[in-house]
């Protein structure tokens, strides 16, 4: 499988690129008022609006760095029966692919009271890589909030 890497501080996590649509460079975001934490705010990709989520605020508390290396990776994202909308994710260090087997991913042990996107994990010689799960990113309270508008059109 081929997997985009990034970071987020000093942790390297992966993103399997079946689920990628794009990935961009950091682009101005319209802020959304009253958005809910981690909620960067929105792009236009292609004409049609994309909220963007700061992976750093929901993982770190504290917003991505804005570097030459700090990017938007549009994700297919599952919102909604049978429906993908676009999602942002803004990340740090999004400038490697790598190719793993998903065997070699495996349960880090620690899963109690971590957020449901973070999977397993994989060794190399750099340390540990951490599966993200797109589709597990969003709260069914933030999907709806994001999405709400895009599943109410004709």
């Amino acid at each position: 499988m081929l997997f985009l890497m990034f970071q987020l501080g000093r942790d390297r996590y992966v993103l399997e690129t079946g689920q990628v649509e794009a990935v961009l460079p950091l682009l101005a975001t319209k802020q959304l008022p009253g958005a809910p934490a981690g909620v960067a705010g929105a792009i236009s990709y292609r004409g049609r609006p994309v909220p963007v989520i700061d992976l750093a605020v929901l993982a770190l508390g504290r917003p991505a760095e804005p570097r030459l290396s700090t990017r938007i990776i549009l994700l297919r994202y599952p919102s909604g029966p049978g429906r993908d909308d676009l999602l942002g994710l803004l990340v740090e260090q999004a400038v490697e692919t790598i190719a793993r087997d998903a065997a070699d991913f495996t349960t880090s042990g620690v899963e109690a009271g971590m957020p449901p996107y973070l999977g397993p994990v994989a060794s190399d010689e750099r340390g540990l890589i951490q599966w993200v799960r797109g589709e597990a990113l969003l709260t069914p309270e933030i999907r709806d909030i994001l999405f709400r508008q895009q599943a109410t059109k004709p």
